[in-house]
């Protein structure tokens, strides 16, 4: 059986540690607020100018100004910044984001990452994606391990444009957690009731087993 969304999002959020600055990309790993451990401080940044988002806002908390990089509105954490986005990019592109957490549309074997466009279909633009995966110490996906279609999404190499290469570091899928490593794609965890059999055959790269 393979994780639910929540628990997806619930297991990228152990990757957080106290004190850590963190940047959550649109879609699924914005889900990963809501899992944040309450003893622990953790900054998390959105690059339209906020450093310390809060937990979603109950319906008479909801401020219409104060929204995310991906428009949804946020709380501040006690101590929260609002700054320019320009001083936001500074931040991320000077290196100061520990961690990470993104969507993706393909991620190749040796870490490349494709998440920004499909060739012929409107974009409106990468965001802030290229910026996060060369300036942040440690970037983590967190996607589907297959398209709807049960398309292969973690792929030998990566057909469509790269947002960054040999930039991941773990995945995060519904079916798995694995690492990019000099020796291949490692498998560390696998969803109960997923086989390593049934993981190989939806992933396209041979996979390494080293269970924790």
């Amino acid at each position: 059986m393979a994780w639910t969304h929540e628990q997806m999002a619930a297991r990228a959020a152990q990757e957080l540690r106290d004190g850590d600055y963190v940047n959550l990309g649109i879609g699924l790993p914005t889900k990963v607020v809501q899992y944040v451990p309450g003893d622990m401080q953790v900054w998390l940044q959105s690059e339209n100018g906020l450093i310390g988002i809060g937990p979603p806002p109950f319906e008479d908390e909801i401020d219409p100004d104060l929204i995310d990089a991906a428009k949804q509105t946020v709380t501040m954490a006690p101590g929260a910044s609002i700054c320019s986005s320009s001083m936001s990019f500074a931040m991320i592109r000077g290196g100061h984001m520990d961690l990470t957490i993104l969507g993706a549309m393909q991620v190749s074997e040796q870490g490349d990452l494709a998440n920004w466009m499909i060739p012929g279909k409107m974009v409106k633009g990468m965001g802030g994606a290229m910026d996060l995966v060369g300036g942040a110490r440690r970037v983590i996906v967190l996607m589907e391990h297959n398209t709807r279609e049960g398309g292969m999404k973690i792929l030998n190499e990566c057909s469509l444009p790269l947002t960054g290469r040999g930039v991941v570091h773990r995945i995060i899928s519904d079916l798995a957690v694995m690492d990019i490593t000099e020796e291949g794609l490692v498998v560390k965890e696998i969803a109960p009731g997923v086989t390593q059999e049934t993981l190989q055959e939806r992933s396209e790269p041979r996979l390494v087993f080293a269970l924790d």
